[in-house]
């Protein structure tokens, strides 16, 4: 360790004079250049935040991977070598980590900014090699070497070049949209944990017990080594335990994680606190600066735990983000500009007059700096209005380039220094850092300039010669939300003004990229903002530029039709390139004249032996909005109709075949008999009568008992016969909801028969329909009870229902009560495996909109939706 009293020309300390003599100082002001560099373009990419859509991530990364991990390895080995008194690395091989990290950098940076999935995974690839290539080197110092007291903090740096690797993979899922949408949320918010608290949080808390005490110019707590092996285990602990919660998508095992995480940050901050000396620092400036950041990270991950424990993941990802760019100034810029302060004169000063020199240009001015920095960020912090949020950040950035230009002022007088001395000493000048610094931030500016040059201002249009559509102004309504963008495809005539009217209806954050054309800023949920596109004359595209939200679907296509005849929104009556393609709009409108299924169950009739004819046929149905299928159908429906009664009654059901292509027969689970002869198919044209009597409750499932089932019920040859258990309590409402999957193209094709078997469907539904009850609200009154039915039909999914907003206090499945009224628990969610059915029961509290779905999100997000309105 470091202390103002060493000086290598003295000869007062051998670590410096070490350092000095194997050329570290040379390689210090060249990598501080690379970190300076980052920082700039990060302050430029910060800059145009409103005009180019992808900035925020930029201006994130460049600080945080490119300025921040580049100091963190640097600093990391450096300190490494002292704390454990370990010889020093091939300073060559230390040279080509370095570049190849920051060549990583430039790459990934690139590629996601260029949307170039192979340069990104190839960064990507470049980035783990070289951390891992760092870590190796932290581990094998530990071997053989003298240690110290201080050696447990070489273990901060070892955790945390964990943690950037596993924050690089997350991120790579993320940026290429390999994580899906399914996964998006839990990995995403998995990526911002491990990389700001690992790979950032972990060696600024393993650093401070080392240089806090040396910047007050007081002696370490003799308890020092002890505490930070503590504190280590619960915040390295802690953080793999959240990582892993959020990757997972369980929750408690995340608040438990950043618990652990809080604990340990914690105790570090009572033994800093408690290291204080009523002394004057060896740098007031540095020292107060530590103490904002360490009071900022401390706020931070107190707010990232209340946050995680009071909403689910899926509503807090944009809370989250909110919280980055106060981490991001409040901790690590501040940490490295007070770190910067103490150790910059340190290892770039041949003297004792040239370090006090250097100092107090690092120095100048950081009261009022100290002040209009941490006044930004808890601007930044605080819900204000927009354009106090603005002044914030103006403050934050006014201050960070403030030290920015005092440290590159140090660092060319240093590097003025070194020159001379190079030029006494007759060296030659192999700057290997410098020219891989220049290379890299030669990258990334060309990248700028490139992207930045296109016109990103509203109402611009693409060049070309007006067509049929000239003259003609279209705005069109685009909403943002669960990784879509909806429509998804929107066909103009040639020459029409395009207007794209574009809301983020979503919790998170997203923005719209026109191609060739303008975009709008970030919006954040229920924000709007019009797109004027001019005169579209070609097909363009258009996606959400978050990293990996276009990877993940986000797009949109603007098709430009010759004909105005042809023209529409792509959900007319016909499938869509989208739908055909597995893409549904489901927020797009149903046909004119279309009627959503009554899910309403018809009161049993009265009687005890009910007579039915069904038939089966191909018949066409609107499945999903503009979505129309050829079924196989009973009764003309998928599913076919509800047969209702009661334990003992006789059903006799006359199957008449009038599909004149294939034959067809059924299977009533709700009946005990010999199924040879009613279950056997029977040929076009032909008749058969099926008998049964339903001896047992329940909600049963029928459907087509001809081979291959899969095809015939994937089609939709399926039904629900309801039994009431005896003394079945009248209710205010009473519902029947079977799901199953929706299989879109020709009934029987290789290309449908083939998603059956991969279980790939097109979409989930209710009653046969995607999202009908979404469009048209089942309609109850507040305080009226109602009766859920479900079956699930598969063919080959099951079914977790649940209704948002509401408990269930009555559920019978399978033909058993689970729970009753008069007993003290409750229930969230009817789950049934294929074929099997049940009935939940529930009294709407209030007014409102209570959203009911399959608890399977990538059913819930496909069509398994539905909507109750209730109202006073």
């Amino acid at each position: 360790m470091y202390s103002k009293n060493h000086d290598p020309g003295a000869g007062d300390g051998p670590p410096p004079s070490r350092f000095k003599a194997s050329g570290l100082r040379s390689r210090h002001l060249a990598a501080h250049v690379v970190v300076a560099v980052w920082v700039v373009l990060a302050l430029l990419a910060a800059s145009t935040q409103q005009t180019l859509p992808v900035a925020r991530w930029l201006a994130i990364h460049l600080f945080l991977l490119g300025a921040a991990t580049t100091a963190i390895v640097v600093w990391s080995e450096h300190f490494a070598v002292a704390m454990l008194h370990a010889p020093l690395p091939d300073r060559r091989w230390s040279n080509a980590r370095l570049a190849g990290l920051n060549t990583g950098v430039a790459g990934v940076l690139t590629g996601v900014w260029a949307d170039l999935p192979v340069l990104t995974g190839a960064g990507c690839v470049l980035l783990v090699t070289a951390v891992g290539a760092h870590l190796g080197v932290l581990v094998r110092m530990g071997r053989g070497a003298l240690g110290g007291r201080l050696a447990p903090i070489a273990d901060y740096y070892r955790a945390a070049a964990a943690a950037l690797i596993i924050g690089a993979v997350l991120g790579w899922l993320l940026a290429t949209g390999k994580a899906g949408p399914g996964h998006y949320t839990g990995l995403k918010l998995a990526h911002v944990h491990v990389t700001l608290l690992g790979w950032i949080g972990l060696p600024v808390l393993g650093t401070l017990f080392m240089l806090w005490p040396t910047v007050l110019g007081v002696r370490m707590a003799e308890n020092t080594t002890r505490l930070a092996r503590r504190v280590l285990a619960l915040t390295g602990g802690g953080l793999l335990t959240a990582v892993a919660g959020l990757t997972a998508g369980w929750r408690p095992a995340a608040v438990l994680g950043i618990a652990g995480y809080t604990v340990g940050v914690a105790v570090a901050a009572q033994l800093f606190a408690r290291t204080v000396r009523r002394r004057p620092a060896i740098s007031a400036a540095a020292a107060w600066m530590l103490a904002a950041a360490a009071g900022w990270l401390v706020v931070g991950v107190v707010v990232d735990l209340v946050v995680l424990a009071a909403r689910p993941l899926g509503e807090i990802q944009d809370d989250i983000g909110s919280l980055v760019p106060v981490l991001l100034v409040g901790l690590v810029a501040q940490v490295l500009i007070g770190a910067l302060t103490y150790l910059l004169p340190i290892v770039l000063a041949s003297g004792p007059k040239e370090r006090a020199a250097l100092r107090a240009v690092l120095e100048r001015g950081w009261a009022p700096r100290l002040v209009v920095l941490n006044l930004g960020i808890v601007l930044l912090a605080l819900p204000l209005p927009g354009p106090l949020g603005t002044v914030g950040m103006l403050l934050a950035g006014a201050a960070g380039a403030a030290f920015l230009a005092l440290a590159l002022r140090v660092l060319v007088r240093s590097a003025r220094g070194l020159l001379q001395d190079a030029d006494k000493a007759g060296v030659a000048r192999r700057p290997a850092v410098w020219g891989t610094a220049v290379g890299a931030v030669v990258t990334v500016l060309a990248v700028l300039v490139a992207n930045s040059g296109g016109d990103t201002s509203g109402g611009t249009s693409a060049a070309g010669t007006a067509g049929a559509g000239a003259g003609t102004t279209r705005t069109v309504a685009v909403t943002l939300a669960d990784m879509r963008i909806r429509p998804a495809r929107v066909e103009v005539a040639a020459g029409t003004d395009l207007r794209l009217k574009v809301t983020n209806t979503d919790a998170q954050r997203h923005d719209l990229k026109v191609e060739d054309g303008p975009s709008t800023p970030m919006l954040a949920k229920g924000h709007t903002r019009v797109l004027d596109l001019g005169q579209v004359t070609e097909d363009r595209e258009a996606w959400c530029t978050l990293p990996g939200h276009k990877a993940a679907g986000m797009t949109m296509d603007i098709v430009v039709k010759d004909d105005t005849a042809t023209v529409s929104s792509g959900h007319e009556g016909h499938p869509s390139a989208a739908a055909d393609s597995g893409g549904l709009d489901l927020s797009a409108d149903f046909s004119s004249g279309w009627q959503p299924r009554t899910a309403d169950l018809t009161p049993a009739p009265g009687g005890t032996v009910h007579k039915v004819e069904l038939h089966a046929a191909h018949t066409t149905v609107e499945v999903a909005p503009g979505v129309k299928q050829q079924m196989w159908t009973f009764g003309g429906t998928a599913p076919g109709p509800t047969l209702h009664g009661k334990v003992g009654d006789v059903f006799e059901v006359t199957l008449v075949n009038d599909d004149p292509s294939m034959g067809h027969g059924i299977d009533f689970h709700a009946g005990s008999l010999a199924p040879d002869r009613p279950m056997r198919t029977i040929q076009p044209g032909e008749r058969l009568v099926y008998r049964f009597r339903a001896e047992k409750a329940g909600a049963w499932l029928y459907h087509c008992s001809t081979a291959p089932m899969l095809q015939h019920m994937g089609n939709g040859m399926y039904g629900a016969v309801i039994i009431d258990p005896p003394g079945l309590k009248k209710v205010d409402h009473e519902y029947v909801l079977v799901s199953s999957e929706l299989y879109l193209g020709t009934p029987g094709s290789t290309a449908q028969v083939t998603k059956m078997r991969q279980n790939t469907p097109d979409a989930w539904a209710f009653d046969g329909i995607a999202n009908q009850y979404t469009q048209r609200p089942l309609n109850v009154k507040a305080g009226e009870r109602a009766r859920f039915w479900v079956i699930a039909a598969g063919p080959s999914d099951g079914i977790a229902f649940h209704l948002v907003g509401t408990v269930f206090d009555t559920v019978y499945k399978e033909g058993a009560y689970l729970l009753k009224p008069d007993q003290a628990g409750g229930s969230q969610v009817l789950d049934l495996a294929t074929a099997q059915g049940g009935f939940v029961e529930t009294t709407f509290p209030g007014a409102g909109h209570y959203a009911f779905v399959d608890h399977d999100m990538r059913h819930a997000e496909a069509g398994a939706h539905g909507m109750v309105e209730v109202s006073e």
